[in-house]
C-alpha cells in the first residue's frame, strides 16, 4: 500500500481541500493517507511555511499549485 504525506496546518482551506481529493482517490486506489502539521515540527515548518498543503507521493512533492485532481491520479497510479 502508497503512504501519502499531506503537509498542512490548522485552518488552511487549500489543505482542506487538498485532504478531500486524496479522500475521493482513496476509492481509486489503495494508499493511507499520512497527514503531517508543520507547526507540530519547526524543520518542517521552515522548510513549507508557505508553500502548504504540500503531497508527497512516492517521493514526489507536489506544492499547492500543482494539486489538482488530474495530478494526484497520475501520481497515484
Amino acid at each position: 500500500m502508497k503512504k501519502v504525506i499531506l503537509y498542512t496546518k490548522e485552518n488552511c482551506c487549500l489543505c482542506d481541500e487538498a485532504k478531500e481529493l486524496l479522500e475521493i482517490l482513496k476509492y481509486e486506489h489503495d494508499f493511507t493517507i499520512i497527514e503531517k502539521d508543520i507547526y507540530q515540527d519547526d524543520e518542517l515548518l521552515e522548510r513549507y511555511q508557505i508553500e502548504i498543503p504540500v503531497v508527497v507521493i512516492e517521493g514526489e512533492e507536489l506544492n499547492c499549485e500543482q494539486i489538482d485532481l488530474f495530478s494526484l491520479k497520475k501520481r497515484l497510479q
